[in-house]
């Protein structure tokens, strides 16, 4: 999921011809502005810092009085929950727009032999980032109840998340399409995405000098450090040994 298969910077463009993607296309404005027209005559004004997400299939051109660049990326299987075109903004410390830089880095630039291990990884921060930042569309009450909870209880290995929202007084299935629906993923997803997302910076930063796997995966909720393992190379491609070195060897944001 959430696979970055195509990036590509615009340099002070004016006209983007009207076209579709199969694959969703998030759109970065690094400078200047315009505006998305698409097929049903709706329009997205953006400028400098903001992102624009179009999910796969829409007719869309993109035009500016000014001029603008950007960098653009597809990305294939996204859990992202719009139906429509939508835009958010980058936060003042511009994070999306770093992840942006990094993916287009080791698309076209790197040289590690593992490096789509990082451009799927970078996929899903993307994604996440997405979402997280996405303020047009508040969460619903019972959504943000179990939302809150994940996040205050992955790292204890005994947290049963099923548990809890069967203790909620909705239906277990329809909980669990709700949180789909507005998140993008399902709840037992978030929560692994969760727990692994805490892993990797642990493993990326200067706490993998101070604890083992061993400790990480407890520290994430795993009290079986080779289950945890299993997991994290599933969700990343790699075992967290590996993680940590090609992570360390990633360029600093200029």
């Amino acid at each position: 999921m959430n696979d970055i298969v195509y990036v590509a910077k615009h340099f002070h463009s004016y006209d983007v011809a009207q076209h579709f993607h199969e694959n969703w296309e998030l759109v970065y404005c690094t400078g200047g502005n315009g505006v998305f027209t698409f097929e049903d005559n709706s329009k997205i004004e953006y400028g400098k810092g903001d992102i624009v997400i179009i999910p796969p299939y829409v007719q869309h051109n993109n035009h500016s009085d000014v001029g603008f660049t950007n960098i653009h990326m597809n990305i294939c299987n996204a859990t992202l929950p719009q139906k429509t075109p939508v835009l958010i903004s980058d936060d003042s410390e511009r994070h999306i727009k770093n992840t942006f830089y990094d993916a287009f880095y080791y698309y076209y630039n790197s040289t590690l032999k593992k490096r789509q291990l990082i451009i799927s990884s970078l996929g899903d921060l993307i994604v996440n980032y997405i979402i997280a930042f996405q303020s047009n569309k508040p969460l619903s009450q019972m959504v943000e109840i179990i939302k809150s909870d994940i996040l205050n209880n992955f790292p204890d290995c005994n947290y049963s998340l099923e548990k809890f929202m069967r203790s909620l007084p909705f239906n277990y299935d329809y909980l669990r399409k709700l949180f789909q629906n507005e998140m993008g993923v399902t709840p037992h997803v978030f929560l692994t995405n969760t727990r692994m997302q805490t892993a990797a910076k642990m493993l990326a930063s200067s706490y993998q000098t101070e604890y083992n796997i061993g400790m990480i995966a407890q520290i994430c909720g795993y009290e079986e450090p080779l289950y945890f393992s299993r997991v994290f190379k599933k969700h990343f491609g790699c075992s967290p040994k590996e993680y940590a070195a090609i992570a360390k060897s990633a360029p600093a944001n200029g």
